[in-house]
């Protein structure tokens, strides 16, 4: 996930003072709401700042995140979606699989029906294999069961797709109903990550966030990103005590996790702002013009966004996932981009609504690392393992403390972005003493305190 980089056109974009757009009042319900494919979202400018802060001083008690992890319930949830759909010719192939083989053998049925392409059968068998492995390393005694219920859902959801593509608009809220995408998700990270060897640091701060979203102000999490699994560990390391911020998160996505036929399922259950990234914006050049202008159009989205108050969300101003150093194969947090953070905390500025930026670190690339190299094609081979994640963030870092000190706005955005990077850097290293090193809780520092909150 990223946000792209282009300072002149943020400015352009501010200065155009882009005029509210009617059609979505903001809820407030801790559960959002379903989206059309074809519906652009966009929030009210006739809710108010105040009636804003007082309807989220009003949230509904926060609700336990389901874990649906049984047969009966995933095909409950999937059969009540839409009985026309199954009458009208959907195929039941994977749902009804009760073995692996049967399972496995449907891949071959649904090429044979012209119903899958091999383009994304081809990663289908590949993907089954490494996944049940990581479950079966994890110890679970219903591991089996656990990868047969998971595997089917997901590849019934690609299936579903393929035969009806979802569209992702600039704006794309978490799809909950008729079929659940968020809990989906939920379901299928939570077995790979081992719980007790995972962390959290500094949890009281997302508890101050709460407070502040209450009140209608913006959170904006500056943030590395290690692997498409980023949205579910945050939310799975915060569902027992931040489930609010677990569910509501606004994520910066780049394209490919809106475009790879293996990943959409999972994207189409979080609130996204799609953009094309930096890196892949000149990979075929008679479409770099068509990606600028959608870029555009996802600003004005992000700028409505904020204006409505109450929103949280998260960018990777690296514009892209961390890699390991090619020489030692040791991972840490890639270099943001100063115009990115400048961009994002501008936007967040022009909104007229009260801001805080946040430095947030992931630490969980041994679940689902990328390719070691940055890929043009979509298609990836994805390389699942069960391994222990970590999640920290930091007291929010003042912009203007910073300003206070320099006189060249330059240099003020330079070290702006490199106290969160350092910040950002510095939470890592806890994280990777405490999981990779078996620290635990004793990698602990004064200004990093870990913990395990659903212990």
């Amino acid at each position: 996930m990223s946000i792209i980089s282009t300072s002149s056109s943020v400015s352009s974009f501010i200065k155009s003072r882009v005029s509210h757009r009617t059609g979505l009042s903001t809820s407030t319900s801790l559960k959002v709401s379903s989206l059309s494919s074809s519906r652009t979202c966009c929030p009210c400018a006739s809710v108010s700042f105040k009636s804003k802060v007082r309807s989220m001083a009003e949230l509904v008690e926060d609700k336990k995140s389901v874990n649906k992890n049984t047969r009966a319930d995933v095909e409950l949830s999937l059969d009540s979606e839409d009985d026309n759909k199954f009458n009208g010719g959907h195929s039941r192939t994977f749902l009804d699989a009760q073995t692996e083989q049967e399972l496995l053998s449907g891949i071959n049925k649904e090429i044979d029906a012209g119903k899958l392409p091999l383009s994304v059968a081809a990663g289908l068998e590949e993907l089954y294999k490494s996944y049940r492995n990581a479950v079966v390393q994890s110890g679970n005694p219903r591991a089996d069961e656990i990868t047969l219920t998971n595997m089917a859902a997901t590849f019934d959801r690609i299936l579903w797709d393929v035969e009806d593509p979802f569209t992702f608009s600039s704006y794309h809220k978490a799809i909950r109903e008729p079929f659940d995408y968020y809990v989906f998700g939920q379901n299928y990270i939570r077995p790979l990550i081992n719980f007790r060897k995972s962390y959290v640091g500094n949890i009281s701060v997302f508890g101050d966030m709460e407070d502040k979203l209450r009140q209608g102000h913006n959170v904006i999490l500056i943030s590395n990103h290690q692997t498409e699994a980023d949205p579910a560990v945050i939310a799975l390391l915060l569902e027992k005590t931040s489930p609010h911020i677990a569910e509501n998160v606004t994520y910066i996505a780049g394209d490919r996790v809106v475009a790879d036929p293996l990943c959409k399922p999972f994207s189409m259950g979080r609130n996204l702002i799609c953009v094309y990234s930096k890196k892949h914006m000149n990979d075929i050049p008679e479409l770099a013009e068509m990606k600028r202008r959608a870029n555009t159009r996802s600003l004005k989205e992000m700028a409505m966004l904020l204006r409505s108050g109450s929103q949280i969300i998260w960018i990777a101003p690296s514009g892209g996932r961390d890699r390991p150093d090619p020489s030692t194969g040791e991972w840490f947090p890639a270099p943001f981009d100063d115009s990115s953070v400048d961009n994002i905390r501008r936007l967040a500025d022009h909104s007229g609504v009260p801001r805080h930026i946040y430095p947030l670190t992931l630490m969980c690339h041994d679940i689902m690392p990328p390719p070691p190299q940055v890929e043009k094609e979509i298609g990836e081979k994805r390389v699942i393992s069960f391994h222990g994640v970590g999640l920290s963030v930091a007291p929010e870092i003042n912009f203007n403390e910073i300003a206070s000190m320099h006189e060249n706005p330059e240099e003020v955005k330079v070290e702006f972005s490199r106290a969160l990077y350092n910040s950002v850097t510095e939470q890592y290293n806890v994280l990777k003493s405490a999981i990779l090193e078996n620290q635990g809780l004793k990698a602990s520092i004064s200004s990093v305190s870990l913990s395990q909150p659903w212990q």
